[in-house]
C-alpha cells in the first residue's frame, strides 16, 4: 500500500509543479486568481489525468504485465531526463536575462496576462485555457504512470489537492524573493521527480 501512496505523490507532485509556476507568473504580474479559478484548473487538471490514466490502463490489456510495466517506466524516466535537461537547459540561458524558466507555461500565462484587461476580473475562457495547457502537458506521463500500475484512484486524489495547494501557493509566492528562485527550478526538479518514478516503479 506504501508503495501506491509514494508512487501516485510523486507522480502527482512532479504534474503539478507547473502549477506552482503558473501562480508565480500570476502573482509576479498581479493578475488575480479567485478560488473558482484556481478549482476550476484543479477539475481539469485531474480529469485530463484521470482520462490519460484510462487509456493507459486500457493499453495494458494487451501488453504482458512485466514488459507493460518496464515500457512504462522506461518513457516516464525518459521524459524525466528530458524534461531535467530541458529545464536545466533553459537555466543557463535565461539566467543571463534575468527570467526564469517555466517549461511552456509561462508563455500560457502571458497569453492570458496579454488578454486580461482587468486584471481583478480574469475570463473564464482564459482560466480554462491555461487549465487545458497544463493538463496536455501531463498525458504522456499519465498514459505511462498508468501503464506501471500507479493507482488512477490515488492519483486523481492527490492531483486535485496538490493542483488547488500548487497554484495558490505559486500565487502567493509570486511577489517574493523565493517564487522567481522555485520558478528556476521547478521544470528540473520535476524531472528528477518523474524519474524517481520510474526507477520505483521499475524495479520496486
Amino acid at each position: 500500500m506504501l508503495i501506491f501512496i509514494v508512487s501516485a505523490l510523486l507522480f502527482s507532485l512532479s504534474s503539478n509543479l507547473d502549477n506552482i509556476v503558473v501562480g508565480l507568473a500570476f502573482g509576479i504580474k498581479k493578475i488575480h486568481l479567485n478560488a473558482v479559478s484556481n478549482l476550476t484548473v484543479a477539475v481539469i487538471t485531474t480529469t485530463g489525468t484521470v482520462i490519460a490514466m484510462l487509456f493507459g490502463k486500457w493499453l495494458s490489456g494487451y501488453i504482458p504485465d512485466r514488459i507493460g510495466n518496464d515500457l512504462g517506466a522506461g518513457i516516464i524516466i525518459l521524459l524525466g531526463v528530458y524534461f531535467a535537461i530541458q529545464g536545466i537547459i533553459k537555466l543557463l540561458k535565461e539566467k543571463k536575462s534575468g527570467s526564469y524558466a517555466m517549461k511552456n507555461t509561462g508563455e500560457m500565462a502571458d497569453v492570458m496576462d496579454a488578454s486580461v484587461q482587468d486584471k481583478d476580473r480574469i475570463r473564464y475562457r482564459e482560466i480554462v485555457t491555461v487549465a487545458l495547457g497544463l493538463t496536455f502537458n501531463n498525458l504522456g506521463t499519465g498514459i505511462a504512470a498508468s501503464i506501471t500500475g500507479v493507482s488512477i484512484g490515488l492519483t486523481a486524489v492527490c492531483t486535485f489537492i496538490i493542483s488547488l495547494v500548487a497554484l495558490w501557493s505559486g500565487f502567493r509566492l509570486g511577489g517574493q524573493v523565493v517564487g522567481p528562485l522555485l520558478g528556476d527550478y521547478a521544470p528540473a526538479v520535476s524531472g528528477v521527480l518523474l524519474v524517481i518514478l520510474g526507477l520505483i516503479e521499475m524495479f520496486w
